[in-house]
């Protein structure tokens, strides 16, 4: 059958703002690199607005990631712990320091990183524990930072996808050692490609600002004293974060919104939806969705397509590609990998076009029951 061409994305960013002024501004006065007012604008409006006294720009979120466990010091030889359940990019950036990932489970209500599991991986050499708060939900803080806090372990908390989520009234990113942000051009809010490093702690946030810029000397003049990188943001991708920012607080709201249409046009049917704890506000990032047998997720993504409603899968567990393969078995993680489905999930969805896509799962599962 042909596809729909009237096609529901997966997601689309929402630039309804300033974007487009802010950008010109870059461009008229040649500021286009990495100097310019925007950059900082950025940085102290995003730490405003998550609640946290630093904060450095970067050019994407994976360096982000890797500028964070370098500022903290991991390197060969250290263990950091992770869940196999995340973007590739989380364990990639502990592989880039010379670390070792070690692998644990999710829970299953919420999909984040169980916390007993991370108890249970801690060795001698555990050096971090790397959360990630995935498709905008938050993992359980409390007893995260209490396990860290007892075993002396680093915390860092990757919140790619968890702008605008809180955890007990608090931001999350603002309860560890240091935390990263992704802007990508799929994320609640966007600078096309883009990072952030946040922390309370100036010692790190010196350190990052010194490694990002090639470790160039503050009162010097090209004189690099450490091996550093070019994770520079530029003066263009933070005026359009400075723009996003100003209107944070309507995407999210929006994008709250069609999270409400899927949990009730989806009430009912044989699927279980992401579950937002009572002490977590998330952002709903993504619009998820498990189906009960594993079998069925990639025939319903295909009457999804059909129908002209863009999908995609849930993250491959990390253990399970062939450079991290070591033979452990992750239940939950792998349970969850074969059964979910991201749907649209962008903030100017319309609840017609959310009523489109759960029609569209209401008739698959009518003409299983039929079969």
């Amino acid at each position: 059958m042909p596809v729909n061409e009237s096609m529901i994305p997966l997601y689309r960013p929402y630039l309804s703002g300033s974007e487009r002024d802010y950008v010109l501004q870059c461009v008229d006065s040649t500021w286009i690199s990495y100097r310019g007012e925007f950059v900082s604008r950025f940085e102290t409006d995003f730490g405003n607005f998550v609640g946290i006294r630093h904060a450095t720009t970067v050019c994407n979120g994976t360096v982000a990631l890797h500028l964070a466990l370098v500022a903290l010091g991991v390197g060969p030889g250290d263990e950091v712990i992770v869940p196999t359940l995340t973007y590739v990019a989380s364990v990639n950036a502990i592989v880039h320091c010379g670390a070792k990932p070690v692998f644990v489970d999710s829970l299953q209500g919420t999909w984040q990183v169980d916390p007993s599991d991370i108890r249970r991986k801690i060795t001698d050499r555990t050096k971090a524990v790397m959360v990630v708060h995935i498709y905008g939900g938050a993992c359980d803080m409390e007893e995260i930072s209490s396990i860290c806090r007892t075993r002396h372990l680093c915390l860092i908390e990757d919140c790619a996808e968890a702008f605008g989520t809180y955890f007990a009234d608090q931001h999350v990113g603002t309860f560890g050692d240091i935390a990263t942000f992704s802007f990508f051009g799929n994320k609640t809010i966007t600078t096309g490609e883009g990072g952030m490093v946040v922390t309370n702690d100036a010692r790190l946030i010196a350190k990052a600002y010194h490694l990002k810029t090639q470790g160039v000397a503050p009162n010097r003049e090209y004189w690099h004293d450490v091996a550093g990188y070019n994770y520079r943001m530029t003066n263009i991708c933070a005026a359009l974060g400075v723009a996003q920012l100003e209107h944070a607080e309507q995407i999210l709201a929006m994008k709250r919104q069609v999270a409400s249409w899927y949990h009730q046009k989806l009430s009912g049917l044989p699927v279980t939806l992401q579950s937002e704890p009572e002490r977590c506000r998330q952002s709903w990032w993504m619009n998820s969705l498990l189906t009960n047998d594993a079998g069925e997720r990639d025939s319903l993504r295909e009457v999804l397509r059909v129908e002209g409603v863009e999908t995609r899968p849930f993250f491959y567990p990390a253990h399970v590609l062939p450079h991290y393969a070591d033979g452990l078995h992750f239940p939950m993680a792998e349970f969850l990998s074969a059964r979910g489905i991201n749907l649209p999930s962008f903030p100017q969805l319309l609840e017609r076009d959310v009523d489109r896509v759960c029609d569209a799962i209401r008739r698959f599962y009518q003409a299983k029951a039929a079969r």
